[in-house]
Order: C-alpha cells, then structure tokens, then sequence
C-alpha cells in the first residue's frame, strides 16, 4: 500500500496495488474509488484530505507481514 498526498490539491491518495483503473467511482462527496478491470479496488482518492483526516499521523496496528519481509530483515 502507498500513500500519497498532494499539497496543491490537498488531496490524499490511497493506492491498494499498482493496477490500472478501469472504473471510478464517487462513493460519497470528495472521495473517489478506482476499481481494476477485474472490480478490484486499486485505490482510493480523497479531496480535501486536510479537512477529512489527520495528516500528522499514520499509525499501523496488526499489519500482517509476510515470511519474506521478515527474512529480509533477519528475523525468523
């Protein structure tokens, strides 16, 4: 996952996998959803990000890792 924001635009984007959208969606005001050609979520665009959610913090809780980034980091 990666996450982008864009000063200019104040808009903060939430990609899930680096496909190509085939499909957007407006969910609710400001907040738009990229679907894959396969109706995956690909990513998530959020306008007027600084309004909506908290851009100081990021914080991962139970982030699942898998066995190879473990290994990439010495731990088994």
């Amino acid at each position: 996952m990666k996450l982008s924001y864009y000063a200019e635009t104040d808009s903060l984007y939430i990609e899930f996998a680096p496909d190509v959208a085939k499909d957007t969606r407006e969910v609710v005001r400001g907040v738009v959803v990229d679907f894959s050609a396969g109706g995956r979520v690909v990513g998530i665009d959020i306008d007027h990000a600084s309004r909506i959610v908290d851009l100081t913090t990021l914080e991962a809780v139970d982030i699942p890792l898998r066995r190879s980034m473990l290994r990439a980091e010495g731990e088994r």
